[in-house]
């Protein structure tokens, strides 16, 4: 068991981030069969074959570990709009003597991995850069919009009930008793949050598990499955055809979609569309009453109004 003692201080500091290498590190995972989901199977057929093509046989010796993976791969975010260029500067700039320390407690074989921590630093960033390049990144719209949903459901739920609701059904492994939250696991320790509080990041990669950073010099974290993984990878519901007799294909493709509101982006790739189609395509449909807006920090998310949903009623 791993406890995390809030205490008067971490109590109030209780933040959610979103971190971009997480989800590379954990679709690796997924590659190596080390993580799984059934929703994931779509994906993984793209991804695994790309990944085979790639330059990451070190990262993925590093990543084999059963019970340790490194925390500088993936330094716990600031906000949930943190990037994946600002991550890979962290990694880049952390001390070898860290980068030693972390890769001696790795449960691998890392004999391909220069002796020199700092070359071995720099080889694994470049590489895990590639790794977000060609297997996360195509699908960084439809992940990030996942997670941002995660995040905005736990926040409210934070703002409603405290600390003791946002954790009721993050994990079944997480517990909260008194000021203390539990984490089932093979591993024991005992940390007093202290004023960084702790960070709570949602992954779409992370099932079944849950991860914990408590580590120096990393801000204490935990890692847990994002909601709604089981709908990420499924094919957007198809319009009634009168409905696409009426507006045109590709504009009641967009009504039936937007079932959770989503910015252009990641419509765009849900339904194989140019951006600044799909946008001309929103603009209309807004004009007409069917989609409304809300706005996500820069990011602009549609959703139906009233009307549209009428419209695709039976």
């Amino acid at each position: 068991m791993i406890e995390l003692v809030l205490g008067r201080t971490g109590a109030h500091r209780v933040r959610f981030a979103i971190s971009p290498l997480e989800e590379a590190l954990g679709a690796i995972e997924v590659i190596l069969g080390k993580r799984s989901h059934p929703a994931h199977l779509p994906w993984l057929r793209r991804a695994a074959d790309r990944a085979g093509r790639l330059p990451l046989a070190e990262l993925f010796r590093v990543l084999s570990g059963a019970h340790y993976i490194t925390d500088f791969l993936s330094p716990p975010p600031g906000t949930p709009e943190t990037t994946a260029a600002a991550q890979l500067d962290l990694v880049r700039a952390t001390p070898p003597a860290q980068v030693a320390l972390e890769l001696a407690r790795v449960d691998a074989d890392l004999g391909a991995l220069p002796d020199d921590p700092e070359r071995a630093r720099d080889l694994l960033a470049a590489q895990l850069e590639i790794a977000w390049t060609e297997l996360v990144e195509p699908d960084w719209p439809r992940l990030r919009h996942t997670l941002l949903a995660d995040v905005d459901h736990r926040a409210r739920r934070l703002a409603n009930g405290g600390i003791a609701l946002a954790l009721a059904d993050l994990h079944q492994r997480v517990r909260l008793t008194g000021d203390t939250i539990g984490v089932a696991s093979s591993s024991r320790g005992r940390v007093h949050l202290d004023h960084r509080g702790l960070q709570l990041i949602p992954s779409v990669f992370a099932w079944p598990g849950v991860g914990v950073i408590t580590g120096e010099p990393w801000h204490p974290a935990l890692l847990y499955p994002a909601r709604g993984v089981a709908e990420l990878w499924s094919a957007p519901d198809r319009p009634p055809g009168a409905l696409a007799g009426v507006l045109g294909r590709s504009k009641a493709a967009l009504l039936s979609t937007l079932n959770r509101p989503a910015g252009t982006a990641e419509l765009a790739l849900r339904l194989g569309l140019a951006p600044s189609t799909v946008s001309g395509h929103l603009t209309a449909l807004r004009a007409a009453g069917l989609l409304a807006t809300t706005r996500h920090g820069h990011e602009v998310r549609y959703h139906r109004t009233g009307l549209g949903d009428a419209l695709l009623r039976p």
